[in-house]
């Protein structure tokens, strides 16, 4: 195996000669370092089955499987799918998924420490997935604003960006509301954690699923205070022009493997309909998100 990383200081690792059957605990220890520090590994020539990919995921951690039921794979539930390839006339997955900044599991109580995407039809063109490095982004915020934020918390909910189910269709939207509140809670988080792994702060907040900021004492407050973060971290900018943004593009055979705990992260999806596919495993390493969690 072989860690090369991105000259220049820009985040993300290659990794090449890479297979999970053979690998050394020596060899899994490594890869989890770089993504932790260098935050993306991309492992190249990688041609997994479902079954592998998962076994490739087991190796990092506990697998978690998608809440809900359309998004996972017909025969390895815990591979969620993002496609608009129908197979045998019927839809696998979910099209489209993941066009907005988020952190995955964000509006969950126990969120995951690693996502791993595995492409598996690669588009021709706008082919990619944005990434914001939300410790770089703290320590790059204004003085005035970190003293605001400090001591915050932050409430993450899906409901902004919750995909209507097969079953929803002709239900009172209301009653498809009151089940995302009732089955997912919005829950609340430090605006700024310490990453268990690396002691860096890290910024918590997403334009898809942060909803609220609160004090210490669970008083709301402006949330003006969301909108300055989302726009000082480059969540707002259109263009993905902002400085902090990061367009990680990849090729057929690349697997990424990414620290789910200091990166947000949205899809590219192309301008003009082309097919694409994308099996996600995601895993629990030996840590919570952040030590204020308790213990795993």
């Amino acid at each position: 195996m072989q860690i090369k990383d991105r000259p220049g200081g820009v985040i993300g690792a290659t990794v090449e000669d890479f297979d999970h059957r053979t690998a050394s605990d020596a060899d899994l220890a490594a890869l989890k370092h770089t993504v932790y520090t260098k935050k993306i590994a991309v492992l190249r020539n990688q041609d997994l089955t479902p079954r592998d990919f998962l076994a490739l995921g087991r190796r990092l951690g506990r697998p978690e499987t998608y809440y809900e039921p359309m998004y996972r794979h017909p025969e390895v539930p815990e591979i969620f799918v993002s496609s608009n390839v129908p197979e045998n006339g019927r839809q696998i997955g979910v099209p489209k998924t993941g066009k907005f900044w988020h952190a995955d599991y964000q509006f969950m109580p126990d969120p995951f420490g690693i996502t791993l995407i595995h492409p598996q039809v690669v588009p021709t063109r706008n082919r990619g997935t944005y990434f914001i490095d939300m410790g770089k982004a703290y320590r790059e915020l204004p003085d005035d604003l970190k003293k605001e934020i400090s001591g915050t918390r932050c409430r993450h909910s899906v409901r902004k960006y919750f995909k209507i189910r097969p079953h929803d269709v002709y239900r009172p939207l209301s009653e498809i509301l009151d089940e995302v509140e009732r089955k997912t809670p919005a829950v609340v988080q430090p605006t700024v954690f310490t990453h268990p792994m690396t002691g860096e702060p890290v910024l918590y907040v997403s334009e898809g699923f942060t909803v609220g900021i609160e004090d210490e004492d669970g008083a709301p407050l402006d949330e003006e205070l969301l909108k300055r973060l989302f726009e000082a971290t480059g969540q707002l900018d259109e263009t993905f022009a902002h400085p902090g943004i990061h367009l990680q593009s990849f090729e057929q055979g690349d697997l990424l493997v990414w620290d789910n705990r200091s990166l947000v992260h949205r899809a590219r999806h192309t301008t003009t309909p082309e097919p694409t596919v994308s099996h996600r495993v995601t895993v629990h390493d030996e840590r919570r998100l952040h030590d204020g969690m308790g213990a795993a």
